[in-house]
């Protein structure tokens, strides 16, 4: 069963749109890892600069935290690219 979020109007939603949204990231610290994140990103962002992308491995090396920030232009679009994101094989947790 999946939940569907309730429809907010736009005068309720806590975010203007446009505007930038960051959003975190965890997956293994694989080769291609980042390069598919941002691959992701620029699907819903066609401007995503991939140079933007922030980089934390954990403490033993075998994590990789990335920070994405994404011009959001509807809550459609944000529960979207959350939506793609969970569901990549390579990402662990999105914040």
């Amino acid at each position: 069963m999946s939940f569907t979020p309730p429809d907010i109007p736009p005068e309720q939603s806590l975010i203007e749109y446009p505007s930038r949204f960051p959003i975190k990231v965890m997956g293994a610290h694989v080769e291609g890892f980042v390069e598919a994140i941002v691959m992701v990103a620029r699907n819903f962002d066609p401007e995503f600069d991939a140079a933007t992308v922030e980089q934390r491995p954990s403490k033993g090396g075998n994590y990789l935290g990335l920070t994405i920030t994404v011009t959001a232009t509807s809550r459609e679009q944000l529960d979207e690219l959350y939506r793609t994101l969970t569901t990549h094989p390579m990402v662990k947790v999105v914040l």
